[in-house]
């Protein structure tokens, strides 16, 4: 009886110091985001002061007034902005997850010459940082005239998500049973019905997964689109935070509103589909 209370404490004990742990953790990476969110409250003499007020004296909206064009400011074309990110974004994640679709559904079934070559040289795209694609990204398309444009930002969008993209997806259908296309094609489904019907449907939270991960991937990229746009016309929420700066100053308060701002989708996007999300990420216990 001693042992099993004993026993009992310590597991009690041990789930206590799991939990206290991560919420330790957890805090400690959600602070700088709790910052931003105060700071786009507070006023300037407050972001400014040092030492630094960590419990604001007073909150109020006059960042994102002024961020709309209020309080006798200029404003910011937030709105443009954000239709500019949002169509790229949703652009590239679907031309990325369509690519990624089909090539990680290729890797995962078929067996052609030189696939494990093809699969290591797509993957090491994936160890060159953006940046140092940059130089040359802005040469071609100045060459090809798609600088400052929605499809040239598209496509860069695309050629880096569709290595993550493809790797990612055909992790997922290589833990989709082959008996089940086959039990669907002798029933007299299509290559195309098995794959659709039976397939898509049990790998499609691992896919739904990938798409949240291109999209986040896209939505706040910053280093590639302050090159590749120029005009309010293309610049994308990210790039956007630089007309908070000028020679001499930072407006901190404005950059950590639209930060904010920028912050909010990708948080709604993530609550609609965490639970495609987990499920993606634990996929793998489907036993043929």
């Amino acid at each position: 009886m001693a042992s099993n209370a004993s026993h009992r404490a310590r597991k009690r004990a041990l789930s206590a110091a799991h939990f206290i742990g991560l919420f330790l953790a957890m805090s400690l990476i959600c602070l700088p985001g709790l910052w931003i969110v105060l700071n786009s409250f507070r006023p300037t003499v407050e972001i400014m002061a040092k030492p630094p007020v960590w419990i604001p004296n007073s909150l109020n909206l006059d960042h994102y007034r002024a961020m709309f064009g209020g309080v006798g400011e200029g404003g910011v074309p937030v709105l443009t902005y954000f239709r500019n990110s949002l169509i790229i974004s949703v652009t590239s994640t679907l031309v990325a997850l369509l690519v990624g679709m089909a090539g990680g559904y290729a890797f995962a079934r078929y067996r052609f010459k030189g696939k494990a070559a093809l699969f290591v040289g797509l993957m090491a795209t994936r160890a060159v940082p953006g940046v140092a694609l940059s130089l040359p990204l802005f040469i071609i398309m100045a060459r090809a005239g798609i600088i400052d444009t929605h499809f040239g930002l598209i496509l860069t969008y695309v050629a880096l998500n569709v290595p993550f993209t493809v790797w990612l997806i055909d992790g997922f259908f290589r833990q989709v049973p082959r008996e089940l296309a086959e039990a669907a094609e002798i029933d007299g489904c299509t290559r195309w019905q098995a794959f659709w019907k039976v397939e898509f449907p049990v790998a499609r939270a691992g896919i739904a997964s990938a798409g949240i991960f291109a999209f986040l991937t896209s939505w706040n990229e910053y280093a590639l689109a302050s090159q590749l746009t120029r005009s309010v016309n293309s610049k994308t929420m990210p790039v956007g935070l630089l007309d908070f700066t000028s020679q001499f100053t930072l407006n901190w308060g404005g950059m950590c509103a639209l930060a904010v701002l920028m912050i909010i989708p990708a948080l709604v996007l993530t609550f609609l589909v965490q639970k495609h999300l987990i499920a993606g990420l634990t996929f793998g216990g489907v036993k043929g």
